[in-house]
């Protein structure tokens, strides 16, 4: 679909302009989950690098407003790529097995571990996979 006429003169295309209404549309539809910023350009007629500039701006946009609020509105704390460690409930004891299957090339190795076991299993994986 392509929403703005080839405008020609002097034998040169001129550089295509898009309303805000049409940039606000494709930037909406690249935010529904599953669907690619490509996939949206190609249907939309734009190149999928202008409209990741869109989406980016929008997004650059959002955080300004948000940096704007007072200092008295609450803050989220900014997010942590740390490692953060998780406590898991004990196994309950059972006929379940930790199962780990390699394969290179033509060669398979199958692996069966307690699950009373998993720390051991879990340095062994470590010290495989140095």
């Amino acid at each position: 679909m392509n929403t703005i006429p080839e405008q020609v003169m002097d034998g040169r295309r001129r550089r295509r302009t898009h309303s805000a209404e049409f940039k606000a549309d494709a930037v909406a539809a690249c935010t529904q989950l599953g669907v690619s910023i490509a996939a949206v350009a190609q249907s939309r007629g734009v190149n999928a690098n202008l409209l990741r500039r869109w989406v980016q701006a929008v997004e650059l946009r959002t955080d300004r407003d948000i940096d704007a609020k007072p200092a008295r509105a609450a803050r989220l704390p900014a997010p942590s790529t740390a490692f953060v460690p998780v406590q898991l409930p004990a196994a309950v004891a059972g006929d379940h097995d930790i199962r780990i299957e390699l394969r290179r090339g033509s060669t398979a190795v199958s692996v069966t571990w307690p699950t009373e076991a998993a720390t051991q299993c879990a340095a062994w994986m470590r010290e495989l996979l140095r």
